[in-house]
Formats: C-alpha cells, sequence, structure tokens
C-alpha cells in the first residue's frame, strides 16, 4: 500500500488555464493581420513568369536597343581581327602550294643555297633563316639585359617622380620610325664597328642587331616592369623582414615571382626582331649568306621578301611564289614564338591573393 504523500504526487496534473470564449476573441482582434506579400504579375502577352536573368535586359526601349548594337559592333570588330588572320595564312598556304608544286619542302627547308634570281636557281631558305636567327639574337643581347635593368630601376628604385620621366623617354624610341634607325646604322654604327674591327664588312649583321636591340627595349622595359610592379607588396616587406637589401630583393624576390611576364616580354621582344624589316633591309645587305659571323653581310626574310615585293620579278613566276614560300616560313618561326611564350606565361605563372 502506497504512502499518502505518494498517492498525491502520482495523481497531481499540471492544470491548464482554460480561456474563456470572450477572451480569445478580444486577443484576436487585436493581433495586427499578417501583410500579404507584394507580387508582380507579367502583363499580358509578356511570356514566362518569372522572367529570366536574360529577359531583364530585353525590352522594346531606345536603351536596350542601343546597347545590343554597341555588342554587335564590338563582335564584329573581335570577328574581324580573326577573320583577317585567318585570310592571311589562306593566302600564305594557296601561294605557296604553288611553289613547293615545284620545289621539294626538304630542298626548301635543308638547302643551304638561296639564288631563286640567278642561274643556277637554289632554294634553300637555310641561309635567309641563318640571317634571321643572327640578327634577332643579337638584337636580343643588346635589348633584354639593357630593358631588364630598366624594369628593375622603375619598379623597385626609382621615386614616382623619376619613373614619370624614364618611362616616356624609353617609350619614345618606340615611335622613331624604323627608317630612321637603319640609316642611323648604316651612317653611324657601322662606321664605328669599322674602326674598331678593319674587316667589318660595310653591310653587316652587327650593327643592324645593334640598333634593332635599340629599339626594342622599350618593349621589354615596359612590359618587365608591369610584371615586376603587378608583385604584392606583401612579398617585398616579408623579404625586408629577413634582411634583404633592396638589390636582394628584386632579384631574388620580385624578379623570380614576376618570371612568368619577364620571359614573355623576352619572347615578344625577340619575334618583333624577327619582323622587322626597314633596318635589316637599310644595314645587313641583301647577300644570302650561311654565316655565322656578324661582321658579315646577310639577308633575312623580311629583307628578301621587300627585295622582291619592289615589281622587278614577273608576277606568277617561280621567283615571285617564293615571297610567299618565305612568307609562310616567317609566319610559321613567329608563331612558335608566340605559343612558346603563352606556354611560358602559363608555365610559371604566379597567382597572389
Amino acid at each position: 500500500m502506497q504512502p499518502p504523500i505518494n498517492r498525491v504526487c502520482s495523481s497531481w496534473r499540471p492544470r491548464v488555464r482554460e480561456q474563456p470564449e470572450r477572451e480569445r476573441e478580444l486577443r484576436r482582434k487585436e493581433a495586427p493581420e499578417p501583410r500579404e506579400q507584394a507580387t508582380l504579375r507579367p502583363e499580358p502577352g509578356r511570356g514566362a513568369w518569372p522572367p529570366e536573368s536574360r529577359d531583364l535586359l530585353r525590352g522594346p526601349s531606345k536603351r536596350y536597343a542601343q546597347e545590343r548594337f554597341i555588342a554587335g559592333i564590338l563582335f564584329a570588330a573581335a570577328a574581324l581581327s580573326i577573320l583577317t588572320t585567318l585570310g592571311i595564312v589562306v593566302v600564305l598556304l594557296t601561294e605557296s602550294a604553288g611553289f613547293f608544286a615545284q620545289v621539294s619542302p626538304l630542298e626548301f627547308l635543308g638547302g643551304t643555297k638561296w639564288t631563286p634570281l640567278f642561274q643556277p636557281e637554289h632554294f634553300g631558305v637555310l641561309p635567309l633563316l641563318a640571317g634571321s636567327v643572327l640578327v634577332a639574337a643579337g638584337a636580343a643581347l643588346v635589348a633584354l639585359p639593357i630593358g631588364l635593368a630598366s624594369a628593375i630601376y622603375m619598379s623597385e628604385y626609382a621615386t614616382e617622380r623619376v619613373r614619370r620621366l624614364v618611362k616616356p623617354g624609353l617609350e619614345i624610341l618606340a615611335g622613331i620610325p624604323t627608317v630612321v634607325y637603319g640609316y642611323f646604322a648604316l651612317t653611324y654604327v657601322t662606321p664605328l664597328l669599322r674602326e674598331l674591327w678593319p674587316g667589318t664588312q660595310v653591310f653587316n649583321a652587327a650593327s643592324a642587331s645593334i640598333v634593332m636591340g635599340i629599339m626594342i627595349i622599350p618593349m621589354v622595359a615596359s612590359l618587365s616592369e608591369d610584371a615586376l610592379r603587378a608583385v604584392p607588396r606583401t612579398l617585398r616587406e616579408g623579404a625586408y623582414a629577413l634582411g634583404a637589401t633592396k638589390f636582394e630583393v628584386a632579384t631574388r624576390a620580385v624578379v623570380p615571382a614576376a618570371l612568368s611576364g619577364v620571359l614573355a616580354s623576352f619572347i615578344l621582344a625577340i619575334s618583333r626582331a624577327l619582323g622587322e624589316t626597314m633596318i635589316v633591309t637599310i644595314a645587313a645587305g641583301a647577300t644570302p649568306n650561311l654565316t655565322w659571323n656578324p661582321l658579315e653581310s646577310v639577308q633575312t626574310m623580311t629583307a628578301y621578301i621587300a627585295q622582291i615585293s619592289l615589281g622587278e620579278t614577273p608576277f606568277g613566276t617561280i621567283e615571285y611564289k617564293t615571297i610567299f614560300a618565305v612568307g609562310l616560313a616567317l609566319f610559321a618561326l613567329t608563331l612558335l614564338m608566340n605559343i612558346a611564350g603563352i606556354f611560358v606565361l602559363r608555365r610559371f605563372r604566379e597567382v597572389y591573393e
């Protein structure tokens, strides 16, 4: 038998107060009515609801019509540049097909003599290729160290005031006509080289290389300086915190961090040197020698194209078609250089947050 206290506890239940009906009615009247959510209804004939994001930009208004018109113009400009490049490739391929129908590609790529205008005719492009590479390599030896040093100075050492003076001064070099560079090489640099090395020929690869290197310095300096300035300041501050000097910060921290941009500027500058025409036409000569001596006369691919394009070669002949064959080889060479630049840019790119 349970004790009385246990029977009382087990039978106890909390009582819930029952609200009178009138009190509940008063509370219901005093409570605020819920707001109805505002809903947008489509106008008749306006399509599905709710509209998609792209439908919000559509409409009969003049503003959106102008936007579509501008977008069409920009797309046409982008398509025009692509179609122009494709057109150049198609012309080079179709015109070169007639040349390679008469000359073997192996003879063209492996021959060591280039005399299409003289008898006996030889169509080996190696002398022109060697001349182009020799002049471009010499220009790179001049431009790359000076351009990189200029970029490091403007990025790490120069004050903002000095930078505003130095950078436009460098970029002025890019605006000088190349024919002026060519005659400067012929009338000033060549006599200086002949005094230093008496065996130097009047037309030589060295003078063209030196002046061409001066011409592409602004490209190397400007692109490299942009790459160096893109390196975050925290990387520099961390190097300074470790006790590095300004030169060590520039050469061991900043330049390696911006290596992809620096190498890309080098490759673009060399591609620019390979495609230069007037300087090599005036200063390097027109003798297609297979030589690696920069003091001798050479002929580059661009100089040969300029020579044949003067109009003295009959149209439709094998000599005339050599223009397109050499142009195709030059296009392939510069394309490979640009592809290498893209690969280097992606391979050594550093991403900072």
